[in-house]
């Protein structure tokens, strides 16, 4: 497997989100890739599975929030196993409050494409740029 491909894959769809554009970021995915969201509140998806579903989930993104600047991110690998330690820049669209989150993300990879992508973030951010937990959980409906 080759590393730096999987790391160009994260940071095109990365960019691709700060372009309003989802569309790298669903295509990095395995047919069968997931999104995991640990730390999910009660009612958003703790999981999202299968490439379509991503698109589902996502489709949508550029109407809540607008990113404007991703900083890092910075790669560590174990085997099929890499960690991707990123941080964004942007605000939320109907409130205009900033949203500036950090991440950690587990990614599990299989020939150059995203199985698991388990996104660590801080809801409670969302919840502030968004205006509250309600908006959230209707960005997070189930997919």
């Amino acid at each position: 497997m080759d590393t730096k491909k999987v790391e160009a894959l994260l940071s095109g769809a990365l960019e691709g989100l700060v372009r309003k554009d989802v569309g790298p970021w669903v295509e990095m995915f395995a047919d069968d890739g997931a999104m995991e969201f640990p730390f999910a509140l009660s009612g958003y998806p703790a999981r999202v599975d299968g490439k379509a579903a991503i698109a589902e989930y996502l489709a949508d993104y550029p109407d809540h929030l607008s990113l404007t600047a991703i900083h890092g991110p910075q790669f560590h690998h174990a085997g099929d196993v890499m960690i991707a330690e990123f941080s964004v820049e942007g605000s939320a669209v109907a409130t205009g409050r900033p949203y500036n989150q950090r991440y950690i993300s587990v990614v599990t990879f299989r020939d150059d494409k995203i199985v698991t992508y388990r996104d660590y973030w801080n809801p409670v951010v969302a919840i502030e740029a968004l205006g509250g937990v309600e908006k959230l959980l209707e960005f997070g409906k189930e997919a």
